[in-house]
């Protein structure tokens, strides 16, 4: 029974159906502000990473906000297996309190994020040839970029009501910010419908712009002054790119590859409830979704993706949650071979579908 279903925008529908699927052909792979969902994708990276399929030919883009930029960021580290293995391992066995306040919690993502990002291995990371990072971050205004847990609440209930309305409202509470590691900047940062700021990574913020990218709304403390980068207080970036909203392929050709843990691709973070809302057609053209079948998540401890409700629900039991997430990580490993024998078989053509 297969565990992985593939899904095709319009474009690389007709390429896979035409002739097949080519990883050369591949100019960015996009990692989703998912939490803990992320460790489902695992399996997926680790084969992709060590076969080294991705920017063989030209180099790649590595998209992400929040769980993607702490996936892709060990990427371009020198050891990147070993960076990625460190991160799994730090994410999976970090434990929250009760008594935890968005300061503590910060504290707690800063040192997942100094135990498989070394200080020293910052300067090989920036000079990557093969993978070019994006972290896409928000600059939080008005009550949202407060640091006082109730203003802020204020300030993101009046964001979700005027969101409600138009997803262009959410430029009047944060500003998108994109960092990046290359000579230029990534072409969707230079289309007429961006919006928003980019920056260029280096030793001094790279580390900084990776945690801001994962600082969760009211639940981890927002980072300051980044850097490089305009001053104010920087959160997650799914705030406003909580799932896949751009179109990050520069030709007609171009793959933008993205694993997801669901069908449904949720433009930002407060249009989780808001079920018309889903991204502009223009924006899924270029995109191969890889995605996990019901009766594989079905498989995973009880029988769901890992999330962010399991470090409430096993507040106080730690041990569960954490053998919970382990399981979830085994059982994922197989994806990305899965994927692998389908394209080398061909048979990717028969299954794909348009999305």
């Amino acid at each position: 029974m297969s565990r992985i279903q593939i899904k095709a925008g319009n474009n690389i529908y007709k390429i896979i159906k035409d002739g097949g699927f080519n990883f050369d052909s591949v100019s960015t792979y996009f990692g989703p502000a998912v939490g803990p969902r992320w460790l489902i994708a695992s399996g997926f990276d680790l084969t992709l990473l060590k076969g080294g399929f991705l920017g063989r030919s030209k180099p790649v883009q590595l998209v992400g906000a929040s769980a993607g930029a702490f996936r892709f960021a060990a990427w371009l580290q020198p050891q990147a297996i070993e960076s990625y293995q460190k991160l799994l391992e730090a994410y999976i066995n970090v434990t929250y309190k009760k008594q935890d306040t968005p300061s503590t919690s910060l504290g707690e993502i800063t040192n997942i994020v100094n135990v498989y990002l070394e200080d020293d291995a910052l300067p090989f990371a920036l000079a990557n040839k093969k993978y070019c990072l994006v972290i896409i971050t928000a600059r939080a205004r008005g009550l949202v970029a407060s640091k006082n847990t109730g203003l802020q609440k204020l300030g993101l209930a009046a964001c979700f009501v005027f969101n409600y309305f138009s997803r262009e409202n959410i430029y009047k509470f944060a500003e998108r910010v994109v960092f990046y590691n290359a000579s230029k900047p990534p072409a969707f940062c230079l289309r007429s419908r961006f919006r928003g700021t980019y920056v260029q990574l280096n030793e001094v913020n790279f580390k900084y712009a990776v945690l801001a990218s994962g600082a969760i709304p009211l639940v981890i403390e927002g980072v300051h002054d980044i850097y490089g980068a305009p001053r104010g207080v920087y959160r997650d970036g799914g705030l406003i790119d909580y799932h896949l909203t751009h179109q990050f392929a520069a030709k007609e050709n171009e793959i933008v590859l993205f694993f997801h843990h669901q069908e449904r691709i949720i433009p930002g973070w407060l249009d989780k409830n808001i079920t018309r809302r889903v991204p502009e057609p223009y924006t899924l053209n270029n995109v191969l979704m890889v995605l996990p079948t019901q009766s594989f998540i079905e498989s995973l401890p009880d029988g769901k993706v890992p999330d962010r409700t399991d470090l409430v629900t096993f507040i106080n039991d730690q041990e569960t949650r954490i053998k919970n997430w382990r399981k979830a990580v085994e059982l994922s490993a197989p994806l990305g071979e899965e994927f692998l024998e389908l394209v080398e078989s061909g048979k990717i053509r028969g299954i794909v579908e348009e999305l």
